[in-house]
């Protein structure tokens, strides 16, 4: 997967919140002690202000810093993993396919796809582990046996529960299941 740095540009924002306040480039240079030029130059992206200077403009026009740079937290990063790039795990009689996962500020997901044989299961009556899953069940049918508890899955079925309780996902029919599988924190393709 591929990560891109990117040039994060926020002269918009400042030029559009001086506009609603009414104020002239020259007042908020004058109250953030940078020249009218440096102001007007942020404003159209064409250099990047010092912290200082950024933090000095701000406050002059009374800007949450959240605002400035809540796009660049949002949209900081995007991963993509094409078909030819996939990985494929064959554990007895479940093949797993990694799709794209994220890996980010302390948030760790996988998605992979399950294709269950007769007769196969994935997972531990023994045991669980720390996190969460979501299952959607593409096609087949299969029991889930979760703590104490069993039920039923059909084609169309999804499922989503904390995995700390001991689960098996079973395939009991007589063709494969498929399954789409999300897991935080990753276990399989860690």
């Amino acid at each position: 997967m591929l990560k891109s740095k990117r040039q994060y540009h926020f002269g918009e924002k400042i030029h559009l919140v001086r506009e609603r306040r009414k104020a002239t480039l020259k007042e908020v240079a004058l109250a953030a002690g940078v020249s009218e030029s440096l102001v007007s130059q942020i404003e159209r992206n064409k250099v990047s202000p010092s912290v200082d200077t950024l933090l000095s403009i701000a406050e002059a026009l009374d800007i949450d810093l959240e605002y400035l740079f809540k796009d660049h937290k949002k949209n900081t990063i995007l991963n993509i993993m094409h078909a030819d790039d996939t990985d494929f795990l064959s554990l007895d009689k479940v093949l797993y396919r990694h799709f794209a996962s994220i890996d980010e500020r302390n948030i760790k997901i996988e998605a992979l796809s399950l294709e269950i044989k007769p007769g196969g299961e994935k997972g531990k009556i023994e045991y669980g582990h720390p996190g969460f899953e979501i299952g959607i069940i593409i096609e087949g049918s299969c029991k889930i046996l979760y703590g104490t508890e069993e039920y039923l899955l059909n084609e169309g079925d999804s499922v989503s529960f904390s995995s700390d309780i001991p689960h098996i996902l079973k395939n009991n029919s007589s063709s494969i299941l498929k399954a789409i599988w999300i897991i935080t924190p990753p276990r399989i393709f860690k």
